[in-house]
C-alpha cells in the first residue's frame, strides 16, 4: 500500500495552512504546530526541510516565520511530498540500483515503475491551491438513489 510518512502529512498541512494565509506576512512554526497539535520541534524540522527544498521562505526576527516561496497554484502536492520523503517508490528496487538477485528475471519491475510514474504524475497535477480550496467541514452525506420497483 502506498502511504505517506507522517512528516509528509505534516508538510502538506503546513503548506496548505500557509496557502490560506493570504493576508499574513508570515506564519510561525509555533502557530502551525499549535493549530494542528503537532510537536513544535517536529514542525520546525519539517518547515526547514521545505525551506531547503525551496518551497518556503524563512524570515528571522520577532515578526519572522514562514511564507510560500511561490504561488500555491504553481506548487504541487508531489513537490511537497518529494521535498520531505524524496522520490516516490513502489518497489524495493530502483532504476539506479541493480543489486537485487531477481533483477534480470523480474517480470513486474517495469510495470510497477510505470505505476509509480502514473502516481507521481497524478500527484503532480494537484496544486496546493487546490488543496487549500477544499473546506475543513465534514463532507456532505451521500444521497442514496431511490429504488424503483416495477
Amino acid at each position: 500500500m502506498l502511504r505517506l510518512s507522517k512528516k509528509a502529512d505534516y508538510a502538506l498541512m503546513a503548506v496548505r495552512h500557509l496557502a490560506l494565509q493570504v493576508d499574513a506576512p508570515s506564519t510561525s512554526a509555533r502557530e502551525i504546530a499549535e493549530r494542528y497539535d503537532i510537536p513544535i520541534e517536529l514542525m520546525a524540522k519539517v518547515l526547514q526541510r521545505l525551506v531547503r527544498a525551496g518551497l518556503l521562505i524563512s524570515t528571522q526576527g520577532t515578526r519572522g516565520g514562514y511564507t510560500l516561496s511561490r504561488c500555491s497554484s504553481s506548487m504541487s502536492v508531489a513537490d511537497v511530498i518529494q521535498a520531505i520523503d524524496g522520490p516516490f517508490t513502489v518497489t524495493a528496487c530502483s532504476t539506479e540500483k541493480h543489486d537485487c538477485d531477481q533483477y534480470s528475471k523480474c517480470s513486474i519491475r517495469d510495470p510497477l515503475w510505470q505505476i509509480r510514474e502514473r502516481i507521481a504524475a497524478t500527484l503532480g497535477t494537484v496544486s496546493m491551491a487546490e488543496m487549500a480550496a477544499g473546506n475543513d467541514a465534514a463532507p456532505a452525506p451521500v444521497a442514496h438513489a431511490a429504488v424503483i420497483r416495477r
